[in-house]
């Protein structure tokens, strides 16, 4: 019997590399979608396909992809989790995250190779400040677990990101001939993951550094609630749709640093509490200094805005009810595990 053929582009990121690996084991037939220079570490088994697509030359694209529909004859479901979240110019977001969706959809359809399910991995940030509403105090039970909130769902993007994954989903949300369902994932924390694994640099030398003197209500999804979520948007009889991601739960700024802390057997945290109009200052100068030097900077406006963004909440009933998702990965269990491999392979 032939197996089920998935391709997954941005499969050496942080999460293409997971849902791959995941595809693999669940039996699929599974091709890891990349240019080539990207990097195999993440991608080692044998079992894995490997199909070179360059999403920013739609030419060369589609000759890549006729030449895969020749060999193979295509995909029967497509993961686009390709994407930039990091860039040195405006401009690179949206050739990336926008550009190459489009080049991707506009390539499977002149070559009739659209599959029975496009999933697009998109971002909370889509929606940016719009979410801004008088937090809510934590109850005297958890302190830590704020009540959900009713929230707009009118996106007003506040970064190039967030602006260019918008883009992105208002391009398919016109192509009515696309078996789309696009997934709207909160901050992804979890093993090879680089941004929240400063913070636990942060607390190995003993400092916690956050910014703001109002209260947050934050939300995360570890990465195996996100594959999951994946693989239920591939079969479930639901498409044309949009789905938030997070597990389930809102926490206080503090929450998972003080888990990292924790699980880290770290004592004697300083905690470090700046004001909004300092950190602007910083990621300005350093947006400004990187750009000069042509680097990516970790901390640059966008990463102001949403670091200064007090309120990440987002509703997972749909998800729960259509997708039939359940997150298992609670914070507390997914910084555990995240601890453990930066331990096990060195990052720690």
């Amino acid at each position: 019997m032939q197996k089920t053929k998935i391709l997954v582009t941005g499969a050496s990121g942080f999460i293409g590399s997971f849902i791959v690996s995941e595809g693999i084991a669940r039996g699929f037939e599974m091709w890891a979608g990349m240019r080539k220079s990207s990097s195999k570490q993440y991608l080692t088994d044998p079992a894995i396909r490997f199909a070179e697509l360059d999403l920013g030359n739609p030419a060369r694209l589609r000759e890549q992809l006729a030449a895969y529909k020749e060999q193979m004859g295509g995909w029967d479901y497509i993961v686009h989790a390709a994407g930039a979240t990091k860039a040195l110019r405006r401009e690179q977001f949206f050739q990336t995250n926008t550009d190459g969706t489009r080049h991707l959809v506009e390539a499977l359809r002149a070559l009739e190779m659209m599959p029975r399910r496009f999933v697009f991995i998109s971002s909370l940030s889509i929606f940016g400040a719009i979410r801004e509403q008088p937090v809510r105090k934590p109850t005297e039970s958890n302190p830590w677990v704020y009540s959900p909130i009713l929230l707009s769902d009118t996106p007003h993007p506040n970064t190039a990101y967030g602006e260019s994954k918008l883009a992105a989903e208002q391009f398919l949300t016109e192509q009515t001939d696309v078996p789309w369902v696009i997934l709207r994932p909160t901050g992804v924390y979890g093993p090879r993951e680089r941004d929240y694994f400063l913070m636990a640099q942060s607390i190995k030398q003993h400092i916690d550094f956050a910014v703001g003197h109002r209260p947050q209500e934050i939300t995360f999804v570890y990465v195996m609630d996100v594959v999951e979520a994946v693989f239920l948007a591939l079969v479930k009889p639901v498409e044309h749709k949009a789905f938030f991601l997070s597990d389930g739960q809102i926490y206080d700024s503090r929450r998972f640093s003080d888990l990292l802390q924790e699980e880290m057997g770290v004592s004697r945290v300083l905690h470090i509490k700046a004001p909004l109009w300092f950190l602007q200052v910083v990621c300005a100068v350093s947006g400004k200094i990187n750009g000069w030097m042509k680097k990516l900077a970790t901390l640059n406006m966008d990463k102001y805005h949403i670091l200064s963004q007090r309120n990440w909440q987002c509703d997972i009933e749909p998800t729960r009810k259509l997708l039939g998702y359940e997150p298992q990965w609670p914070l507390e269990r997914g910084v555990k595990e995240s601890v453990r491999w930066y331990k096990e392979n060195g990052w720690l």
